[in-house]
């Protein structure tokens, strides 16, 4: 459904994103969609298309610049040289601003290590509109929460091996003393439970996709933009 396009970042520099566009993408809101840390992958590739089946525009940029594993080892290594500062005020704003020049409202979306770069927008990404995060956080330093306006979504796992679920609620501490809008969900569930390809042998121990948990949680995500991103 989707192309590989080209755009650029606020300080100019050209990034390339997977591009999902709905059957009428003519006034249709857009969506930013975040990686895991595995890359820029056909599960990702997999949620671009979903929410443009939905009727979003919906870009995934290419956070690793063409780079994908499926070796955790490899994985962490890659999120590890990834400047996070950089890549939401940089890689992920210059997503929004593009998708701006195309929708009125412009949300974001992002799993795992893209739910923590998802926060991060939420903090530094002006134009941003809403944004969901699933199963990601990070440090809380780096959140100044008096600096979000945008209403928040967020999808948690009670047992989570890397983003322990008190973290989830020094979060909500966070945020609701800063007064921001937020609608977070527990689940009785484990990391990447909304990740289909978290299954079976290839999956890494600390993770299990969980189909019904999942589809509520994507329920609760398709609600939450049609409510946010439609004018």
């Amino acid at each position: 459904m989707g192309t590989m396009t080209t755009f650029k970042r606020p300080d100019g520099q050209e990034l390339q994103g997977y591009l999902a566009e709905p059957e009428i993408a003519a006034g249709a809101p857009a969506v930013v969609v975040i990686q895991e840390w595995w890359g820029l992958n056909d599960q990702i590739r997999g949620v671009a298309d979903r929410l443009a089946s939905a009727g979003y525009v919906a870009l995934v940029p290419d956070l690793y610049r063409g780079k994908s594993t499926v070796e955790k080892e490899e994985a962490h290594h890659l999120m590890t040289g990834l400047n996070f500062g950089e890549a939401a005020t940089q890689d992920v704003r210059g997503a929004v601003q593009f998708l701006k020049t195309r929708a009125a409202r412009v949300g974001c979306v992002g799993f795992c290590m893209g739910g923590a770069l998802t926060l991060l927008a939420a903090v530094n990404v002006p134009e941003l509109d809403a944004a969901v995060t699933f199963y990601g956080c990070p440090p809380l330093e780096y959140i100044d929460a008096s600096k979000i306006h945008v209403p928040l979504q967020g999808h948690w796992a009670t047992q989570d091996e890397f983003f322990g679920i008190d973290v989830v609620g020094e979060l909500e501490a966070h945020l609701a003393a800063a007064k921001v809008r937020f609608d977070f969900h527990r689940y009785l569930a484990r990391h990447a439970f909304a990740n289909e390809q978290a299954v079976g042998r290839g999956r890494i121990a600390e993770t299990q996709y969980d189909p019904v948990w999942a589809e509520q949680a994507w329920d609760r995500t398709f609600t939450f933009f049609g409510r946010h991103l439609y004018a």
